[in-house]
């Protein structure tokens, strides 16, 4: 699974990056979705197998924190990025005819940067916290990689200012980006159901499925993680949600959007064949 994760995300960012045909600001943003997924299932599905293969392993101090920034800065970008998709679906259905004058070039390249700055900035806030807890007792994670929760545990320190901190910085990663798909979306339906014809509104559908089935899928694993208290839900039930966004979402996400995509599908055979020929 990981080993199909890498190469499907790879493939979609090697077609992003060459197709004429994939030029359009949701395929710009889609091979950088892959990108985060790349990022994401490498800083935690290696170090998990050599897990399950040894049955339990070592982790030094410095590579747990390195892996949780990783896994921090991949799943914030997601988010973001999964955001500004959906801003875009929404530009492409409800603003049809300014769709490329506002979705420009410049802004394109604004929300990605801040999509990543910001990822990169948040997860290091959390980070910078976590080094100042002193980890004077137990040293086994209940968990398949240093996650935040399972990682406070071992501390001896107060953690009231983390746990704190992870709540606020949760609204600006989680929350708030999900009510702003969640609007976008009310006015992409609002806007379809105002189509007069069947076919028309089926079309007009079909380009945001995908994006709405993937951010179902990721942001439902995410809510349930984070913003309902840890000992709110089993550890088992943890670990199995974390898989669920960890492991299987970057492996959809390709089949997701490559599955009634043409486009994609198009340009992949182009992409074999002239491979092929060489």
């Amino acid at each position: 699974m990981y080993s199909m994760t890498i190469c499907e995300n790879l493939l979609i960012i090697l077609l992003v990056s060459t197709s004429q045909r994939l030029r359009s600001p949701m395929y710009f943003f889609l091979g950088h979705l892959a990108l985060s997924d790349i990022v994401l299932v490498t800083s935690i599905v290696p170090k998990m197998l050599d897990v399950i293969i040894r049955e339990g392993s070592t982790v030094l101090y410095v590579e747990c924190l390195a892996q949780f920034y990783l896994y921090g800065v991949s799943v914030s970008a997601e988010c973001f990025l999964l955001t500004a998709m959906s801003y875009d679906r929404y530009l492409a259905i409800c603003r049809p005819l300014h769709y490329i004058s506002a979705m420009s070039v410049k802004l394109r390249y604004s929300l990605i940067i801040s999509s990543w700055l910001l990822s990169f900035m948040l997860a290091l806030i959390t980070i910078v916290l976590i080094c100042g807890l002193d980890f004077c007792g137990p040293n086994v994670i209940n968990h398949f990689f240093c996650e935040f929760a399972p990682l406070l545990e071992l501390s001896c320190s107060d953690t009231t200012v983390l746990n704190i901190e992870m709540i606020v910085i949760c609204f600006p990663i989680v929350a708030l980006p999900f009510l702003f798909i969640i609007i976008t979306y009310i006015y992409i339906c609002i806007t379809i159901l105002k189509i007069p014809s069947t076919s028309g509104r089926q079309k007009a559908f079909s380009t945001c499925s995908s994006h709405l089935v993937v951010v179902s899928f990721f942001y439902g694993s995410m809510l349930i993680i984070y913003m309902v208290p840890y000992r709110g839900h089993s550890l088992t039930a943890n670990k199995f949600i974390s898989l669920l966004y960890i492991v299987l979402t970057p492996l959809l996400n390709p089949i997701i959007y490559s599955l009634r995509n043409k486009e994609i599908q198009s340009s992949a055979l182009k992409y074999f064949k002239a491979h092929a020929k060489n």
